[in-house]
Formats: C-alpha cells, structure tokens, sequence
C-alpha cells in the first residue's frame, strides 16, 4: 500500500533534537536556527532543554506525536548509536501499553527520518573503511524500530566531518538539510507511484 501524499505546508513536522550539548554543536545549533524559520510547518523540540532533569513527560510526547505526520530524529552519533537521552525518550514514550491501545492508530503510518551529524569522515563508514560500517547498518535497531510500530523509515539525512568542518561547509549542508527535511515527497514509494501512474497513461493514449 502507498502512503497518502501530503502537499507542502499539509505535511506537519516534529523535529526532536537530541545533542547533549547543543550550544556547543555547529551544525546542530545551525540546522536548528534554520528549522525554527518554518515554525508554521515544523515543531522543534529540543529534548535536553526540555527535560534537564530527564524526567520526560510522556503524555506530552504522546500528544505532540500525535499532531504531527513526520518524526524527525535529530541527533550526533555518539558511539554508533543515539545521545541516552533520546533512547529513553523512545524507551518511555513508545510503551508498548499505548501502542498496543490509542497510541498505535496515533503512530501507524506516520514517516520517520534520522538527521545525523557525524564527527568522522564518509570513508571511514563503509566496509573496509576505518568503522567498517556504513550509517544505514549501524541505525538497523531504529529501521526495526519503526517496522515494529507500523511507521514509515524515510532517506537519511547524513552530515560526515562535523568535528572539523568548517563554517562554509556547515553553511552549505543547511538547505540540503531543509529541503530534506520538508520534502513531502521523500518517500520513494510516491515516485515509483507516480512513474506507474505515467506509464499507465502513457500505454492508454498509445492504445487510442
């Protein structure tokens, strides 16, 4: 079954933003001051100051998660995983007591998306490289995740060298990063619909 197509400002985003040190992150900080000039279209959620204490308000996770179409994870690798703050976030928000009652038909069908900053270089993430995995095999436990609770996993967006990138190079992997962001046809399975679609009629008018 294909997703439903969401046109534009229809599509309505929730970005959580999980850096532990967020003011000291270049490119998180940039991506987020970017983020915050769709406000119309995107809600961020900046989880560490929202919870300091980590004592996560889970009914209100719930609700935001609820009013929204498209999750987006956004977060530094850190030891080829999540900051803890945003895998206990997922751990007390995604219980199985509400998915399994109002929360699943709240989540099913819904899009994820993980933006990721990266300390290390592109190379060193592929076999044979210095990690020796690429980002899609080390996110395998969030791509399990989302089939489990019937969401939809959507491209990454990766950004590689964040440690020593420079002030162009963060400015430059901004509206790649928006665009990806709020791309309401990023699923793939919307251009193959259309592509089948196009085919269809095309055989249609030659059978005139």
């Amino acid at each position: 079954m294909f997703v439903e197509e969401k046109k534009g400002e229809n599509l309505k985003i929730l970005v959580i933003v999980a850096h532990p040190n967020l003011e000291q992150s270049r490119v998180n900080q940039r991506w987020v001051t970017e983020l915050h000039k769709h406000a119309h279209q995107v809600t961020v959620h900046e989880l560490y100051g929202a919870y300091p204490n980590k004592t996560i308000d889970i009914a209100h996770e719930q609700n935001l998660l609820a009013e929204h179409h498209r999750l987006v994870l956004q977060f530094p690798l850190q030891w080829y995983g999540t900051p803890s703050l945003l895998k206990q976030w997922l751990d007390e928000v995604f219980t199985t007591t509400w998915l399994f009652g109002p929360g699943g038909r709240k989540v099913a069908g819904k899009e994820l998306v993980l933006a990721i900053s990266i300390g290390g270089a592109r190379e060193t993430y592929q076999a044979g490289g210095l990690i020796g995995y690429t980002i899609s095999e080390l996110t395998r436990p969030l791509q399990a995740f989302a089939n489990q609770i019937s969401m939809t996993m959507l491209p990454h967006f990766e950004f590689y060298g964040a440690v020593q990138a420079t002030d162009e190079q963060i400015e430059m992997s901004t509206q790649p990063f928006i665009q990806h962001i709020l791309d309401p046809e990023l699923d793939p399975r919307i251009a193959r619909k259309r592509m089948f679609e196009e085919m269809q009629q095309k055989i249609g008018m030659a059978q005139k």
